[in-house]
């Protein structure tokens, strides 16, 4: 556990050190517990998740980093690779590739290219798999889109 708060401890200061290097990710660590993290993470340009602000929750284990972080959207989101009600996120670095080389800053770089390049084919959400497998792209992006307006972008008024 030591060597876990250590690692934590070091990527604090890391984040701190470097506010507003990557515009795209906001790491912020739970002011009472190291092993609990939120990020905000924008979505990706020329996608339909572009304009939306996406918030994520770390859960990080005692072994950190020998073991991955739990990661979860807590924004909704219209992706295959996101379980619609849990937030669940299928990106094999957070099970079986994951190394302690990464960071929480990378995974959070992995997870906004996964929101770029979609794998339909291992999907948590099936809805959106089916219509990027069978082709219908128009139709996976009128969704996405539709849930980044709701659930991601600032309220107007």
């Amino acid at each position: 556990m030591q060597t876990s708060r250590a690692r934590l401890f070091k990527e604090y200061k890391e984040v701190q050190r470097e506010k507003g290097a990557d515009p795209d990710i906001q790491l912020v660590c739970d002011d009472s517990n190291i092993f609990k993290w939120t990020a905000l993470i924008k979505g990706p340009s020329e996608t339909p998740f572009e304009g939306g602000v996406f918030q994520l929750a770390f859960a990080i284990p005692e072994q950190y980093p020998l073991q991955p972080p739990q990661v979860r959207f807590l924004t909704k989101i219209f992706h295959p690779n996101v379980h619609f009600k849990t937030g669940e996120i299928c990106l094999d670095i957070l099970k079986n590739a994951w190394s302690p080389a990464w960071t929480l800053q990378s995974v959070c770089r992995a997870i906004i290219a996964l929101m770029a390049h979609p794998e339909p084919d291992s999907p948590l959400n099936c809805d959106s798999g089916n219509l990027l497998r069978s082709g219908d792209v128009r139709g996976y992006q009128s969704m996405a889109r539709m849930y980044t307006r709701l659930a991601a972008m600032p309220k107007k008024g």
